[in-house]
């Protein structure tokens, strides 16, 4: 299937085109004729699997029917889309904008961490798309400046992570706001058992679509794994940057501290280095993405929030600095390299007590990690006890098996 085979618009194909969007990735191909025909639809798919496009360019699709070339209906706000992060909001109002550039459609975008005055005089001119975070966008509704009366398209984007990050309150009472008759698109990277329960209370009649963990972990991306104690992870970053990394790298870290002491030191030992994580300045974090974009930082630390479905293309290499403890987060760190059909590879470091987070993951993506063992820092492999084939993999409601439950204390 190509992109030309969607019923958009000349002006929509027109932009897309010059993006060189040619093929549809399987969740846009999935997703957009769904969304086209008006439907709920909840959708379950990874980062980097082109999750924006498929609920924008429909959306884009059904307000250009409406109004046409008309500036007859005025620019109320028509289209409100949800996402947790600055750098989400920004990214999604940076796709709207040049998926739309051959239409009157107008999209704005307003979070925290910036002026409220900029933002307000935007919304006073009017706009047809909003992309806002849910304090900020609370904030201002509250003030008189946003009014939600005419949304005829909700969308919630990286609602599992919204939700892990406390704003499940914010979220419902901003949906409240909106007319009760209305389209509503929750977009998530994973569907655990508080946002199934969140659907259900939200979406009536939806369409649900899954894109599972193993179909989106790319074939042409190289998975090593490093056993070591964990004293010795910044000293084997340094040796694989110095004798075996080249080109873009993004270095996960836990917490920001961590990202703070490990930009430290490789800015001492002389590398072109960034970061990001939520203690930073807006205009901060900014600056960081486009250097690193721009090829001025050729590493970029950062936290698994931070970084939360920023596009950053031609990324050579991801390094797990900590394993992350929950599986479908490391399917999300190596989906940064690897893309649009490039190679890439993801290196990680595992001590001792993150030994059964690696358990998981190979349960979920269903594949065994290579081990390398031809290091300066190897400690033994750990020995596990063998798990049940998917015994950690989420069910279809998002719950995990009650065998993985049995199982959690004897993985390692």
């Amino acid at each position: 299937m190509q992109f030309s085979e969607f019923p958009f618009h000349k002006s929509i194909l027109k932009a897309v085109a010059e993006e060189r969007y040619h093929t549809p990735t399987l969740v846009q191909e999935q997703a957009i004729p769904k969304v086209l025909a008006k439907k709920n639809v909840i959708v379950s798919a990874q980062t980097g699997t082109g999750k924006t496009a498929a609920f924008a360019l429909p959306i884009i699709q059904i307000l250009f029917d409406k109004q046409g070339l008309k500036e007859e209906e005025g620019k109320e706000i028509k289209s409100l889309i949800v996402t947790p992060t600055r750098e989400l909001a920004i990214q999604i109002l940076e796709n709207f904008k040049t998926y739309s550039k051959y239409t009157n459609l107008t999209t704005a975008a307003v979070f925290g961490g910036v002026s409220l005055e900029p933002q307000k005089d935007i919304l006073a001119h009017g706009v047809d798309i909003l992309i806002a975070t849910p304090g900020r966008l609370i904030d201002l509704y509250l003030q008189g400046f946003i009014d939600l009366s005419a949304i005829k398209i909700f969308v919630l984007d990286e609602a599992d992570l919204m939700l892990d990050m406390g704003f499940i309150t914010d979220v419902k009472k901003i949906e409240r706001l909106c007319p009760k008759k209305k389209q509503t698109l929750l977009f998530s990277a994973t569907i655990p058992e508080k946002i199934d329960d969140l659907a259900k209370t939200m979406l009536k009649k939806s369409v649900k679509i899954e894109i599972n963990p193993e179909e989106t972990t790319a074939k042409n991306i190289g998975q090593l794994l490093y056993y070591l104690p964990k004293k010795n992870k910044t000293d084997l970053c340094l040796d694989l940057l110095r004798n075996t990394i080249n080109g873009k790298i993004i270095i996960f870290r836990r917490t920001k501290i961590g990202v703070d002491k490990l930009e430290q030191t490789l800015l001492k030992n002389d590398y072109d280095v960034v970061s990001i994580h939520g203690d930073k300045s807006q205009a901060i974090r900014n600056k960081a993405i486009e250097d690193f974009r721009n090829k001025k930082a050729t590493i970029l630390i950062a936290t698994d929030v931070a970084a939360r479905g920023i596009d950053i293309t031609n990324v050579d290499a991801i390094i797990n600095f900590d394993i992350p403890n929950i599986p479908e987060t490391y399917v999300h760190r190596i989906g940064r390299t690897g893309r649009a059909g490039k190679s890439g590879i993801a290196f990680s470091f595992c001590s001792p007590d993150e030994n059964s987070y690696i358990k998981t993951i190979e349960a979920l993506i269903e594949k065994t990690i290579k081990i390398i063992v031809d290091h300066p820092y190897i400690i033994n492999k750990p020995k596990h006890k063998k798990l049940q084939p998917n015994t950690v993999s989420k069910n279809k409601k998002g719950r995990k098996s009650e065998a993985s439950k049995k199982n959690k204390k004897r993985w390692y």
